[in-house]
């Protein structure tokens, strides 16, 4: 590991927004997050495989009245995200450094609103691994609210098929699917949801620059 990498991950320990969590059933905050985390009643979003938190600290500019937490087990990646959110002082926006196999262990029911996927990994060779996958819904149906909202963004063929038919396999009410998120879906969305798609991660920014079409969908289990 890098000397820059092992600075980063001594620095994490040190910030007052990131969490780094064993994986454990036991997690002392569970339940807990809007209480002693974030210190407010308001909702709380997830990004899972949050990278460097573009989004979290993206839509926590846009919604302070929402909290924002990164979810990533890579701290290196984190330490971007967490220290920008700290220089601008954003207190709605945190991060949770653990695996993300083990998400039912860090919140309790009801307590997260709403879910992104950005770029998740598209595991072409393990579906079960897709973070759209029937594991990994029944993982996010023990904390995630009734009519909470599941956003997936990615450039990824192989996921976004296999996610258009979970949806369709399991019912799932659909709010919006594109395959072309930057064409003619543009004329139907509002201003605030262009405004929201123009944040754009690491991963996002280097697959446009190659020439990748960009999909969405944004459903509910």
């Amino acid at each position: 590991m890098g000397k820059d990498k092992l600075w980063r991950f001594s620095e994490i320990k040190r910030f007052p927004n990131v969490t780094e969590a064993p994986f454990s059933e036991t997690f002392p905050q569970k339940g807990k997050w809007k209480k002693e985390i974030f210190k407010n009643d308001n909702p709380i979003v997830l990004e899972l495989g949050c990278g460097k938190g573009e989004y979290a600290v993206g839509l926590g500019k846009m919604f302070p009245e929402k909290n924002f937490l990164g979810v990533d087990i890579k701290g290196n990646r984190i330490y971007i995200g967490a220290k920008e959110a700290l220089e601008k002082n954003m207190r709605n926006v945190q991060f949770l450094r653990t695996r993300i196999d083990f998400i039912e262990n860090f919140f309790d029911k009801d307590e997260i609103d709403e879910i992104w996927l950005t770029f998740s990994d598209p595991q072409p060779k393990k579906p079960r691994k897709r973070l759209t996958s029937p594991l990994f819904i029944g993982r996010y149906r023990k904390f995630l609210k009734k009519n909470g909202l599941i956003h997936v963004k990615t450039d990824s063929d192989v996921l976004f098929e296999y996610t258009e038919e979970q949806i369709k396999n399991e019912d799932y009410r659909c709010h919006a699917l594109t395959w072309d998120l930057y064409g003619s879906f543009q004329d139907q969305i509002s201003n605030e949801e262009k405004e929201i798609f123009k944040i754009k991660t690491h991963y996002e920014a280097l697959f446009a620059s190659k020439g990748s079409v960009i999909k969405y969908c944004c459903f509910e289990i």
